[in-house]
């Protein structure tokens, strides 16, 4: 933490740069490092459960990256690790019975049955209600869905310190899945702004994910985006559930869980819609704020460890960089082949949630 202190989180400067090739060279210990993504969730990972095989759909590209800011010397690379990261993408579509989309009464806790079939038109969504007949219903808008714990001194940081991150990870949240401009597709600028630049993996996934979207390369493993000339939001409420927890990390490194469910109500973008549709999204994602000591890091910003999540009606097949629910009859049943699940189920870890789909691309939706 001391020296955290001292560098105040400031990124390497040109001399400190030249310093750490010539450290890499010699085989010094204390060198800054690359963030590598990979090189974080696995020795998360190790660290965590060391005999637990690799969760489904992970995806670990080759060290194609791995350079520093200004290019690799031959002792760097031996300090270098590769690039990559743990995503993990699962999949919910509607493949309901008729009483699949019912709702709860309120009051009701998420574990009860839902509502009789005779009264399932009475429970749907509307323009004026987009959260009838879902759990959401009683859950919280926005941020105030999500809990943080209180901050505390934790490896290099201070308490202030630790503060000030977790006030920066709530604007992360709020500018990846809550910012209305986001929502609508545009590109999520506050949000990048707060990853550490110097991150090349991460930086790579970055530019390829909004220009080239692909199941590789997918923006919405980090930000929820709906294609504006698709789809558009039924009023401007999101409603939230989840929690924010942190520790010790790497290298004495500030590590942040944010473990959220959004709840997107939404109509079709044609003037005169007013079908109601629900999108459920469900992402884990891991920060790591670093002592700038060890890490090449900018100030004020954080390397990802690993992002992963689980969507409902948000498309199935294909990857276009937006999510793409269905309306009505529109349902992508035949696509829908893994267990039935409950996107509202958060007792599930994100880690079983992975696992359950490991051998399916789309799994099916108990309700919306």
């Amino acid at each position: 933490m001391g020296r955290g202190d001292e560098h105040d989180g400031a990124s390497i400067s040109d001399e400190e740069w030249e310093q750490f090739l010539r450290d890499a060279e010699s085989g010094e210990k204390n060198a800054p490092k690359e963030p590598s993504a990979r090189a974080r969730m696995v020795a998360r990972r190790l660290r965590e459960e060391p005999d637990r095989p690799t969760g489904w759909r992970t995806f670990e590209p080759s060290a194609q990256g791995g350079k520093t800011r200004r290019g690799t010397g031959r002792g760097a690379k031996r300090l270098l690790y590769g690039a990559g990261l743990l995503l993990a993408l699962g999949l919910l579509v509607l493949a309901l019975k008729p009483t699949g989309v019912l709702g709860w009464l309120p009051g009701q806790s998420d574990e009860q049955a839902p509502l009789a079939a005779d009264s399932a038109a009475a429970r749907q969504p509307t323009l004026r209600e987009p959260f009838r007949g879902s759990p959401a219903r009683e859950w919280s808008e926005g941020l105030a869905g999500i809990t943080f714990p209180a901050p505390d001194a934790t490896g290099w940081m201070s308490k202030a310190q630790v503060a000030q991150a977790l006030e920066s990870t709530r604007d992360f949240l709020a500018a990846s899945s809550l910012e209305s401009g986001v929502l609508r597709g545009e590109r999520p600028e506050r949000a990048i702004a707060l990853i550490n630049p110097q991150q090349r993996d991460v930086q790579d996934f970055l530019d390829t994910a909004f220009d080239s979207p692909s199941r590789k390369n997918n923006p919405l493993m980090l930000f929820s985006r709906f294609d504006p000339a698709k789809v558009r939001l039924a009023g401007d409420v999101v409603k939230t559930r989840g929690r924010v927890a942190f520790e010790e990390g790497e290298d004495g490194a500030l590590e942040v869980t944010a473990d959220v469910t959004y709840v997107y109500p939404v109509v079709a973008a044609e003037e005169g819609s007013d079908q109601v549709a629900r999108t459920i999204v469900r992402r884990e994602t891991v920060m790591s704020w670093d002592d700038p000591a060890k890490v090449h890091t900018k100030a004020g910003t954080f390397s990802l460890v690993s992002y992963r999540v689980d969507t409902t009606n948000g498309g199935c097949d294909g990857v276009n960089g937006y999510l793409n629910p269905k309306f009505g009859a529109q349902t992508d049943g035949e696509a829908a082949r893994g267990p039935e699940v409950d996107p509202y189920d958060r007792d599930t870890s994100m880690d079983e949630r992975m696992r359950e789909a490991e051998d399916e691309d789309c799994g099916r939706a108990t309700r919306t």
